[in-house]
């Protein structure tokens, strides 16, 4: 029966394997579909321009910002390990991070658990107390893309309103307003509406009921877990300081994106909005592809699109933008997991009584 369900488990995680990697995989056959031999040459051709003319320049200081940012990260992961009363080393945090994202590139969600089994391993933090600042950093993390994404949304209602949508020259803003027309003179809108409003208290209800079913409670636990880390906050020595690393993690995401624009002569020009609404789509691709596998240079070309760069142009700076972090994390990873297997382990008490 035990070896039935290990067999099982490993089945699960092959395919879930399988699906993320399938998902990286559609959205790059998505990108590049539709492109002629034309479009191929000019992809290429706009990918080699971040090389030319002090381009790389630009790059080199993307991959340098996108260090420096997990460096960050890992000093105020240590602050959150402090209060729980381990001195654990700088050295070994940032190791545990770099290793984290390296091993999320092959298996998704195996860094989580390589970050917390690291620092068991070097630095003797139990494996559950790792957990929970992991979870109160991705919750932290969690409402500030959210905030992001949010904002760039605001800041592109013009942008977005104008969009056309077919043929016709109709645009984004006619469409949603034509829909929303048809929908409110239509009884079955109101039919939909008051369903859905008996299906939420119905839920309501039998909320108790609901929470045992294991798909309903994964989703009850994960939001109580982004609730508990960011309450577990305000019990720091220097909340501000939490604070502060965090808008500096974020800054210099930004700051990356900004200098891999850099690197093209024919984005110059693109309003600062443009790039901040291209680092808020862009954030969307890592959260549903490998490492941002495909999903990254589609939606940046998708968005660079709406301020009239071309799409192969756009395509192109995607996948340096996503070329550029990538060789960071596995370059960086690769040399901390050199780094870890000649540190040495701290000692508990009883070791260094014997």
């Amino acid at each position: 029966m035990e070896k039935k369900s290990k067999a099982l488990e490993i089945t699960k995680k092959i395919v879930k394997f399988i699906l993320f990697f399938g998902v990286g995989i559609l959205f790059v056959y998505l990108s590049i579909k539709d492109l002629n031999a034309e479009q191929w040459n000019d992809l290429k051709s706009s990918a080699a321009v971040a090389m030319q003319n002090g381009g790389w320049v630009f790059l080199c200081l993307a991959f340098v910002i996108g260090l420096t940012d997990n460096v960050i990260r890992a000093l105020r992961n240590k602050q959150l390990l402090t209060p729980l009363g381990y001195n654990v080393r700088s050295s070994s945090v940032f190791n545990s991070v770099m290793v984290c994202y390296l091993a999320n590139l092959a298996f998704p969600r195996l860094g989580e658990v390589l970050r917390c089994t690291y620092l068991q391993y070097y630095d003797r933090v139990p494996f559950e107390k790792t957990l929970g600042t992991v979870i109160t950093e991705r919750a932290v993390d969690f409402i500030c893309f959210l905030i992001v994404l949010i904002s760039a949304i605001l800041l592109n209602t013009r942008v977005l309103s104008e969009l056309i949508v077919d043929d016709q020259g109709t645009s984004l803003g006619e469409s949603l307003s034509s829909t929303f027309n048809n929908w409110i003179h239509n009884y079955k809108f109101f039919i939909i509406v008051g369903v859905i409003i008996i299906l939420c208290v119905v839920a309501y209800l039998t909320r108790n009921r609901w929470g045992k079913i294991g798909f309903f409670a994964k989703i009850k636990k994960f939001f109580e877990g982004i609730w508990q880390g960011l309450i577990s906050i305000k019990d720091l020595e220097k909340p501000w300081l939490f604070i502060v690393y965090t808008l500096l993690i974020w800054i210099l995401y930004f700051a990356e994106v900004l200098a891999c624009v850099q690197a093209f002569p024919f984005l110059n020009g693109l309003p600062l909005m443009a790039i901040f609404t291209v680092f808020a789509m862009g954030n969307i691709g890592f959260l549903i592809g490998p490492g941002g596998l495909g999903a990254y240079p589609l939606l940046v070309a998708a968005t660079l699109v709406l301020y009239n760069v071309n799409y192969t142009q756009g395509l192109a700076t995607g996948w340096v933008g996503w070329g550029v972090q990538t060789l960071m994390v596995v370059s960086v990873g690769t040399c901390c997991m050199i780094a870890a297997s000649l540190t040495k382990r701290k000692m508990n008490v009883q070791e260094q009584e014997k």
